[in-house]
């Protein structure tokens, strides 16, 4: 137990081992371009919460804005997953960068004019959803792309959730500050300033031509049916994906309700809200980094279990919390079980899933994750208007930690069935009959 305790301590301070994906020259750029994006990306997301919630007050309408956010995404991400799978990644994300840049200065005009209004920021929010859509899938896959070595794709996955969350430590607090003196407006538009580094990014990569298999030719219908008959027909990434469905129902919406509990319960303003924010970071970048530092795959599956139950814990204790300080360390906690959960699931399907099928798992796993939680948003927001919002954080945090038990019954056959193919001595593979016929 002693040697395991001390290599495992060696690897997560071993730089050289965290950052390895940025010897690849265009994950670098991608990782540099995307850094300075996101930063404006959550300023916008904190800056949105609280233009609707000062707007109107209403803990329903910040529930019913999430949902329009994100309800594209369980529609439309299918879909855009075989296109992902046909089509140009870098192409697709130029593209849906550049109309995320449009969507943020429509909401500075907005904003900045004294004309916005709740059902604005709505539709936009449903605009970049839409966006959204295109994007994550054929990000999540490109990644393979921008990494060349396979070996190194796991700390490609970790490294980018860490530079997610390592900006959401800047941008709520940016945010909090820049709403509290200039209002939301200036936030949408260095939001859209920001999109300029990483479209430039993307624009400057070299990237070999991809190779389309013909069976890819098939109608978008039968390649969607082909790949949901894929994941669901293999159990690892099946029970990956049921275990999202139900943290993202429930788990997820959290950060729909934090403006509520900045105000109403913690007693304080925009500045609160984004150390909430900033405090979810820095307990998301820990979880991220330690991914990083991780050399193997195995026990990822042991992970998502202790992951899923550290996140459900959080936000139970943080829906107890009237104090400040105690509210902070416990959204620390309840982001690393977040990231830890999030990125270790991610690296298990990435790890296993066939190059030609990774576009359609990827849309799976985000109509999973961003495509159910706004269900889970509009559902917090009645939840918190009728039971308020501690309650409502309480069940949540349950239901996290008995998916998280359920999953653990499962987990023998789990590891059993996904190690050989970590291995790269098995491929996975579906029943014959749960395929559609090839053309």
């Amino acid at each position: 137990m002693g040697n395991k305790t001390g290599q495992l301590l060696n690897n997560s301070i071993d730089l050289r081992v965290v950052f390895r994906a940025l010897q690849y020259r265009n994950y670098r750029l991608f990782f540099m371009g995307q850094g300075i994006s996101l930063i404006g990306t959550w300023m916008q997301h904190i800056a949105v919460g609280w233009l609707v919630y000062r707007l109107t007050n209403s803990v329903f309408l910040l529930g019913v804005a999430a949902f329009a956010n994100q309800i594209p995404t369980f529609i439309i991400t299918p879909i855009a997953g075989v296109m992902a799978d046909r089509w140009n990644k870098r192409s697709i994300l130029i593209i849906t960068q550049i109309l995320s840049m449009l969507q943020a200065f429509i909401l500075a005009i907005l904003v900045l004019k004294g004309t916005v209004d709740v059902w604005h920021v709505i539709a936009m929010s449903f605009f970049l959803g839409i966006i959204n859509a295109f994007d994550i899938p054929a990000r999540q896959s490109f990644v393979v792309e921008m990494v060349e070595k396979r070996e190194d794709l796991g700390n490609a996955i970790a490294l980018n959730s860490s530079l997610i969350n390592g900006t959401r430590l800047l941008g709520p607090s940016i945010a909090g500050v820049l709403i509290a003196t200039v209002g939301e407006g200036i936030c949408f538009l260095i939001n859209g300033i920001t999109f300029l580094p990483v479209i430039a990014a993307f624009a400057s990569m070299k990237i070999a031509p991809k190779k389309i298999e013909p069976q890819q030719n098939n109608h978008i219908l039968q390649g969607l049916k082909e790949g949901y008959s894929y994941a669901f027909g293999f159990a690892p990434i099946r029970s990956v994906i049921l275990l999202l469905v139900l943290i993202s129902l429930m788990g997820m919406p959290y950060h729909t309700l934090m403006p509520v509990f900045a105000k109403e319960i913690l007693h304080g303003g925009p500045k609160t809200l984004g150390l909430l924010m900033g405090a979810t970071g820095v307990g998301a970048l820990s979880g991220a980094l330690y991914l990083a530092s991780r050399r193997e795959h195995n026990g990822l599956w042991r992970m998502i279990i202790v992951a899923a139950s550290i996140f459900g814990i959080g936000l139970i204790a943080f829906s107890r919390s009237q104090i400040l300080t105690l509210s902070l360390s416990l959204m620390i906690l309840t982001g690393f079980g977040m990231m830890l959960y999030l990125a270790s699931s991610n690296t298990a399907l990435q790890a296993i899933v066939d190059d030609d099928k990774r576009g359609r798992v990827m849309s799976i796993y985000t109509s999973a994750f961003m495509g159910i939680t706004p269900f889970g948003s509009l559902l917090a927001g009645v939840l918190a208007s009728i039971a308020g919002a501690p309650n409502t954080l309480l069940i949540g945090g349950a239901f996290c930690i008995l998916g998280s038990l359920i999953f653990a019954k499962r987990l023998s056959l789990l590891e059993k069935t996904a190690l050989p193919v970590y291995a790269g001595t098995e491929t996975v593979t579906v029943p014959a009959k749960t395929l559609p016929p090839e053309n």
